[in-house]
């Protein structure tokens, strides 16, 4: 039996069926053979018996058991909040406020926090956006291939029926208002080293701008400039982007060396190091992952 069968056996199993292995029994089996005269296997009707049903059961609620004891007995040796003694208390907290401004070159010491202290943090926030939007896209995405004849038909039906509604006053609010909103959040992108803000809020604003213009003009309006594709290729560039820029700090802070990046001047626009790129990556991957929700769970595609 080759490897490919083996791991369409396995992953069969995975997944609970019996189906499979019974058909590859039947295929597989050689025709010459006196085991082919004999009476053929009863086939599955590829429903899991009683007893996998259980082990599946069981093993998830152990998985879980033991995941919840370790994340408890973690919580239990964590040092209580609020203790003067605990170094978040006296160390950290007054190296960010002391040494932030001259250390990140940021005025926003927030983001200068999130983007150069803990940046490492915030990219594994970006990467779990991305992961959970490619996990509602193994959910929900419905191509044309895997929809129903008549729900297709249905779909196509209502962005007929949205493009001859007199939703005229909604669809020039739309077309005035979404370059305002997609500008603002730009602002608040960029100058989150600056001012309050940065890569989540502004990309929060971005998202819901491109969220308010395909309710008003339909998601084939948007899918024009904005596609899955499109979604794909800035996710991925803005993480690689993100991962690229951060692994500087394995070899500079790690052996002492000096910064090469400039940090300079605070308070203008090029200032803070590459917290200015690095807030676009995070505004970028929240702004499309927004987005991607929303078409997914409006009709499972866009």
């Amino acid at each position: 039996m080759s490897a490919k069968e083996l791991w369409t056996r396995f992953a069969a199993w995975v997944n609970g069926e019996a189906a499979p292995a019974a058909r590859f029994e039947k295929e597989y089996q050689p025709k010459h053979s006196p085991l082919f005269r004999r009476k053929p296997r009863e086939v599955s009707t590829g429903q899991p018996k009683t007893y996998e049903v259980w082990f599946y059961r069981v093993s998830a609620v152990l998985a879980s058991v033991a995941l919840i004891g370790i994340l408890l007995a973690t919580v239990t040796r964590l040092p209580l909040h609020g203790t003067p003694g605990t170094p978040d208390q006296n160390e950290v907290a007054e190296r960010y406020v002391e040494q932030g401004l001259e250390e990140t070159g940021a005025v926003n010491l927030v983001s200068g926090m999130i983007l150069d202290y803990r940046a490492f943090d915030t990219f594994g926030e970006s990467c779990v956006l991305f992961l959970t939007a490619m996990s509602v896209f193994v959910l929900l995405w419905n191509d044309k291939h895997s929809l129903p004849p008549k729900l297709e038909a249905e779909r196509k039906e209502d962005d007929i029926i949205l493009a001859e509604e007199e939703m005229h006053l909604l669809r020039h609010a739309a077309h005035f208002l979404t370059p305002f909103i997609l500008l603002f959040g730009i602002y608040v992108v960029v100058n989150g080293h600056l001012s309050p803000g940065g890569g989540f809020s502004g990309g929060i604003i971005i998202g819901s701008g491109l969220i308010f213009y395909a309710t008003a003009c339909g998601q084939k309006t948007v899918s024009r400039f904005f596609d899955r594709k499109a979604f794909y290729i800035l996710n991925f560039i803005c993480l690689a982007i993100y991962a690229g820029a951060k692994s500087y700090s394995f070899f500079l802070g790690a052996n002492h060396m000096e910064n090469p990046i400039p940090k300079g001047i605070p308070g203008a626009i090029l200032s803070g190091g590459l917290i200015l790129p690095l807030n676009i990556c995070v505004g970028l991957v929240v702004a499309c992952t927004m987005y991607a929700f929303y078409a997914l769970f409006n009709k499972g595609d866009f």
